[in-house]
């Protein structure tokens, strides 16, 4: 059985992987439009990767520009069954400090203008998130970053606003009430919407600042972030090579599964260009 390959989504700073090599670009056309970028196909080391940067290449697209639903899609038809977010963070918490890596296990959507299904036009499902990240991914994620000189914290929530203005000091400090270990404005919907492509998710959290409620600390700028942002991406890249070196073959969680049971439409009255349009999600259900 020949390796799926990883899919790598790179945030702030990661526009590229560094050893990636044979690469091509792949440029996929969805039902939902097109994803932010080609896709580059290539090997690290032999085994296969392919990576998309969140916001285009050039950093062209705001969070709420970015097409949620196309980007995953895209992964899903090029064959990838693991998928690792890299994504810039504010710390929430104190003893989150900047060029930390968090891997959350939970995430709170405050955003209001985002499609974050693939779902609807006739077809009904439901997918559970009681769990959004792959708990055996994050784990594999935790154990390649082991190697890696970054402080790392597994486990955490993220807090997704919508952007993209960085927060107010008043909101700021209302979401530090909610709990929430670090604050970003792009991943709640990628969790969502890879768990209903059945494609096993985790985030890495490279935090850059204390967002502003730290009061011994000045507001965020985008100089401050920026600064982080070259070590964070060489970070992430170590963490991706040790990951996909040591990467079970085989997946052994639930997320291939996440469908079953989740379509409620009864199968005869779902409309056909629906189907059509989500074959390669439904795949063997709807055959």
């Amino acid at each position: 059985m020949s390796r799926a390959p990883l899919g790598v989504i790179g945030g702030s700073g990661l526009y590229q992987m560094a050893g990636l090599a044979d690469v091509r670009e792949e440029r996929v056309r969805t039902p939902f439009g097109d994803p932010s970028d080609a896709y580059l196909v290539g090997r690290i080391d032999g085994r296969p990767l392919i990576f998309l940067a969140r916001h285009g290449r050039g950093h062209r697209l705001l969070p709420g520009e970015i097409n949620f639903r196309a980007n995953p899609y895209g992964f899903k038809t090029l064959g990838v069954e693991r998928l690792v977010s890299v994504s810039a963070v504010g710390s929430m918490k104190e003893s989150l400090a900047p060029l930390d890596v968090v891997l959350p296990d939970q995430f709170i959507d405050w955003t209001r203008h985002r499609p974050s299904t693939f779902f609807g036009d006739g077809l009904v499902a439901h997918v559970s998130l009681a769990d959004p990240v792959c708990n055996e991914l994050r784990a594999e994620v935790a154990r390649a970053a082991a190697g890696i000189k970054v402080r790392l914290h597994d486990g955490g929530t993220y807090l997704c606003i919508e952007g993209p203005q960085f927060s107010t000091r008043a909101e700021s400090r209302l979401y530090r009430t909610f709990g929430v270990d670090v604050i970003g404005m792009t991943n709640v919907q990628e969790a969502k919407l890879a768990r209903e492509a059945e494609i096993c998710y985790a985030t890495m959290a490279m935090v850059t600042d204390y967002d502003c409620w730290h009061e011994e600390e000045a507001a965020v700028t985008v100089a401050e972030v920026v600064a982080r942002l070259n070590e964070n991406a060489a970070h992430a890249q170590a963490i991706v090579k040790a990951l996909l070196a040591a990467l079970p073959e085989a997946r052994s969680c639930g997320c291939a599964g996440a469908l079953d049971n989740a379509v409620l439409t009864e199968p005869g009255r779902i409309p056909a260009p629906v189907l059509e349009r989500l074959r390669p999600i439904l795949g063997r259900r709807f055959s």
